[in-house]
């Protein structure tokens, strides 16, 4: 006897292209969250499954580890741009924008790492070009306070800053990021994402 499913379990129809976009986002917003909850050593299949889509769709839109974790930077990248774009946006504005990041992902903090300036060899190139796209949208925003007086201080001091982000829980990292910026001078206020 063949069973048929209850109607509640119906399966959804394949929408194909259309889902292409919304997919991708839900696969990027998983990858944050199991990412910031994991690391980057992550298994795949814990994105996926978050994201609520198959194997097959991740790996469609990213064919590795790699090509995931770089689509959750340039998302971070492009925040920290938008908040540097804001009206009315400030050093401390934008620097809370980063330093959620630096709580949230440790991939940023790599990244950040990737600063010429600090380790010019063996840097991935589009590590080293996402860093210098929040060294651009941090630059005008000097004065930035405290002891900073050229972006490459301020480069240096997220650095600095970036290494004491550590601990179990987002709260910690937060607290530590924020005593770290008190040290060196520097207001990082609000912590938080930026809300376009």
């Amino acid at each position: 006897m063949t069973e048929h499913p209850a109607p509640d379990a119906v399966r959804r129809a394949n929408e194909g292209p259309r889902a292409a976009a919304r997919n991708r986002a839900a696969l990027v917003g998983a990858a944050r969250e199991i990412y910031a909850q994991h690391g980057l050593a992550a298994p795949l299949s814990a994105i996926a499954r978050r994201a609520g889509v198959g194997q097959g769709v991740l790996y469609r839109h990213f064919p590795d580890r790699a090509a995931i974790a770089a689509a959750v930077l340039e998302e971070n990248v492009r925040q920290v741009e938008q908040a540097a774009a804001a009206e009315g946006a400030t050093a401390a504005t934008v620097l809370g924008v980063l330093t959620w990041h630096l709580t949230e992902s440790a991939a940023f903090i790599g990244l950040l790492h990737a600063d010429s300036a600090i380790s010019p060899r063996g840097t991935a190139p589009h590590a080293l070009a996402l860093s210098e796209r929040v060294e651009r949208a941090l630059r005008g925003h000097a004065p930035y306070g405290g002891r900073l007086h050229t972006t490459g201080d301020l480069m240096l001091a997220v650095a600095m800053v970036s290494g004491a982000v550590t601990g179990p829980t987002r709260e910690e990292r937060e607290r530590r990021a924020r005593v770290a910026w008190h040290l060196l001078g520097v207001e990082a206020d609000p912590v938080r994402p930026h809300e376009e």
